[in-house]
């Protein structure tokens, strides 16, 4: 195996220009996220295919040491060229940070294995595995990956990442093609860098006991979570950092109105109460003067036994659809799918998933919309 560190901009615009007949390039990142809120690229690995497989292989571009990075976000912008990655959400989530471009077209290898029932949610190295027969060495996972120099241990381990996804994507880009699932691959690609940037904050729905809040609180809570989120972005650092899940349930369930009842009833840490407690008690007042006709509706309650059942049924269905389309089920529905149809056919409106258009729609949401529909008479 064959890579090439790439440290300047010079020699990134020399590795594009040897690159530049090929039609599919192979990428990954190495990042970390220790304390921050958004991914710190310290790596971005590359493999162009070529007709002349011996002369491929991986380019290890270094991030710290690139001062113009625009050439690179042509090429992940450029639709003549596909872009392979597997399992890419975080690496989109670097991407639209550190270049401020998404790579499409996209083929995500864990999806299309998923899409040719090979396994959902398969890992790159079993993956490789399946495919290749190949044990991928696994030595550098945890490896501080902003250190300078880098290791050739870490550079190896780093190559590996993209030379064998190679060959990877190969075979299931043949298998997609054979069984008509190339579109349905390059639709959730689509999907992916869609979606992303686009999320409505809704944290204050992730936090355990919430469903038991009135509007009132509720509305608390959305507040603060909202103003959460925004700082956390702003600063750069984890949301638990700001303030914790328990906090902001505290805070709805107390509305505390001076700093010492953030600190005596809300149980904030003092270092909190010293940097937020001010815009805190803004946000709680705020809430205060919201009109009861503004709040938000109560989030709904766990399901109960009959909608359990309900969601048994349908999982029964996509099971029987994912075998007649050799396609593993998790990758028609996912669990909050499920959830979420059943609260649209109780009359619950809300903007739906842009995964449940295109191939989906037809083949698996609009069937069991049909049924829900049919229980409900």
């Amino acid at each position: 195996m064959e890579w090439q560190l790439v440290e300047s901009d010079e020699a990134m615009q020399h590795m594009l220009a040897q690159a530049s007949h090929s039609k599919v390039v192979i990428v990954d990142t190495e990042f970390m996220r220790r304390n921050t809120f958004y991914p710190e690229v310290a790596l971005v690995q590359l493999c162009f295919e070529s007709d002349d497989p011996l002369s491929e292989k991986a380019w290890l571009i270094d991030p710290l040491q690139i001062n113009e990075p625009g050439p690179l976000a042509e090429l992940f912008a450029d639709p003549d060229v596909l872009k392979v990655l597997h399992s890419a959400s975080e690496d989109l989530e670097v991407f639209q940070r550190w270049l401020g471009v998404l790579p499409q077209p996209l083929f995500d290898t864990q999806r299309a294995a998923g899409l040719v029932n090979l396994g959902f949610g398969m890992g790159y190295r079993a993956l490789v595995q399946e495919i290749c027969d190949v044990d991928l060495p696994k030595g550098e996972t945890r490896s501080d990956w902003l250190q300078r120099p880098l290791t050739e241990s870490q550079c190896e381990y780093a190559a590996l990442d993209v030379t064998w996804l190679l060959p990877v994507w190969r075979e299931l880009h043949a298998r997609c093609e054979q069984q008509g699932k190339l579109p349905w691959v390059l639709a959730d690609g689509r999907d992916a860098t869609r979606v992303l940037g686009t999320e409505v904050y809704d944290f204050q729905k992730r936090i355990k006991s919430a469903w038991k809040l009135d509007r009132r609180q509720l509305g608390i809570l959305t507040a603060v979570c909202n103003w959460r989120e925004k700082t956390a972005r702003v600063r750069d650092k984890p949301r638990g950092w700001i303030i914790d899940d328990p906090s902001c349930l505290r805070l709805a369930l107390d509305d505390p109105q001076s700093l010492a009842e953030l600190t005596d009833k809300a149980d904030l840490p003092q270092q909190a109460v010293r940097r937020y407690g001010d815009e805190l008690l803004n946000i709680l007042a705020a809430q205060r003067e919201v009109p009861d006709t503004e709040l938000p509706p109560r989030l709904p309650p766990p399901l109960n036994a009959a909608q359990r059942d309900q969601i048994k049924r349908m999982k029964s269905q996509v099971q029987t659809i994912a075998d007649k389309m050799s396609v593993s089920p998790q990758m028609l529905v996912s669990a909050k799918d499920y959830e979420m149809l059943l609260r649209e056919a109780k009359g619950e409106t809300f903007e739906p998933p842009v995964h449940w258009q295109g191939w989906r729609q037809q083949a698996v949401i609009s069937p069991l919309r049909q049924v829900l529909a049919g229980q409900a008479k």
